[in-house]
């Protein structure tokens, strides 16, 4: 696997490349300080991979990104950030990066990335890819039903019945169930919604009698 390191700073690029050296099968053929280099070095290497530092002086780090893609683009990218900002990686993403690590990611971390990036796959340091799926996981559960909207078709079908006053053994004549089978969800209902006690289900029933139909 041959990689371009792309980093503004000579002691981090050094520190990359020494590290690089030691991943088995990884051979670092150049370095760049800026995104003209990258892209001029890119097009005269031909690396399967570049490690590239998102800020860079003068074009950014996204900049040399859509460059090496456009002239190579058989070129997998990595970018390297020190921050996790899900909005520059998703950019980043956007314009074909094919991973995205924080600078400062143990080693390990480092090598999965360049080793999936090298197999056709993204990879994302676990950090940002935590930063871009909590408001995802927020409006799920925002979003997933609650108290008696949570109940299964059955259960809301006899909290209905128990709201207009109908009796267990009335319930499953009418619902062709054993009473046994009522109880049952009475008892399940109870316990999902924080019931005590059997008056208090059929309070609750009688409240939601609008929701239930």
């Amino acid at each position: 696997m041959r990689v371009l390191i792309v980093d503004d700073h000579t002691l981090v690029r050094a520190g990359l490349s020494r590290l690089l050296q030691t991943f088995d099968g990884v051979d670092v053929v150049a370095e760049a300080a800026n995104a003209d280099q990258a892209i001029d070095l890119a097009a005269i290497h031909r690396p399967d991979l570049v490690l590239l530092d998102l800020s860079l002086p003068g074009r950014t780090g996204l900049e040399a990104l859509s460059g090496i893609l456009g002239q190579s683009p058989e070129t997998r990218v990595v970018m390297m950030s020190m921050h996790d900002d899900p909005m520059h990686v998703r950019d980043a993403l956007d314009r074909g990066a094919a991973g995205f690590v924080v600078k400062d990611a143990a080693p390990l971390e480092l090598e999965l990335a360049l080793r999936a990036a090298a197999s056709g796959e993204v990879f994302l340091s676990p950090r940002i890819s935590s930063r871009m799926i909590a408001p995802l996981i927020g409006r799920s559960r925002q979003s997933r039903p609650e108290g008696v909207a949570a109940l299964p078709p059955r259960q809301r079908q006899i909290l209905a019945q128990i709201g207009q006053g109908l009796s267990s053994k009335e319930i499953a004549s009418g619902l062709g169930i054993s009473v046994k089978t009522v109880e049952t969800h009475r008892a399940r209902m109870m316990e999902a919604l924080g019931c005590r006690r059997a008056s208090e289900l059929v309070l609750l029933a009688v409240r939601h009698q609008h929701e239930l139909g």
